[in-house]
């Protein structure tokens, strides 16, 4: 239903943030190279946890390997240069597949992808002063409101692991 696309990501640990994210909402990721890191590195495995074995990551080495696949696609660009804000998406149709792409943590998405794809260019309001958000929280936001819309299809509403009443329960036995 979801995907998040990381366009030629900076920093390990947002990766791994990100990871986390996409893991506990069954999401599927996307990352399109080239990348300053090593998939192994130390910062996205300590951020990733154990996620990272569970994830469902599909890499490509660079964009134009990355546009034979998603051509035909319809990608939502996540960027300040955007009028159109994240929450105007009607994201609530489970059959859908919807996809996001973010952009490096220092530069974003090029100019020339947002250009050609204006009318799906989405931006997630901010202080005026700032110039971006951090890129695993950006994600989280995006996401959750598509969740939020699909009434969080197909995820725990409530604690399954320990049971639905552990708090009430714990400690009592």
């Amino acid at each position: 239903m979801f995907k998040v696309i990381l366009y030629m990501p900076e920093k390990p640990s947002n990766v791994g943030n990100i990871i986390r994210t996409c893991n506990a909402t069954e999401t599927k990721l996307v990352i399109i190279g080239p990348l300053s890191f090593n998939l192994d590195d130390k910062a996205l495995k300590r951020a990733g946890m154990d996620y990272i074995s569970l994830a469902s990551i599909k890499f490509y080495p660079n964009y134009d390997e990355f546009i034979k696949d998603y051509k035909h696609k319809k990608i939502f660009y996540v960027t300040r240069y955007s009028k159109k804000l994240y929450s105007s998406l009607k994201l609530d149709d489970p059959s859908e597949e919807y996809i996001f792409m973010f952009g490096r943590e220092s530069s974003g998405i090029p100019h020339d992808i947002l250009r050609s794809s204006l009318d799906n260019c989405i931006r997630i309001p901010m202080a005026i002063s700032a110039r971006s958000l951090n890129l695993s929280n950006s994600v989280a936001i995006v996401l959750y409101e598509g969740l939020r819309q699909s009434k969080f299809y197909n995820l725990a509403t409530s604690e399954v692991i320990k049971g639905e009443d552990f708090l009430i329960n714990e400690g009592k036995d």
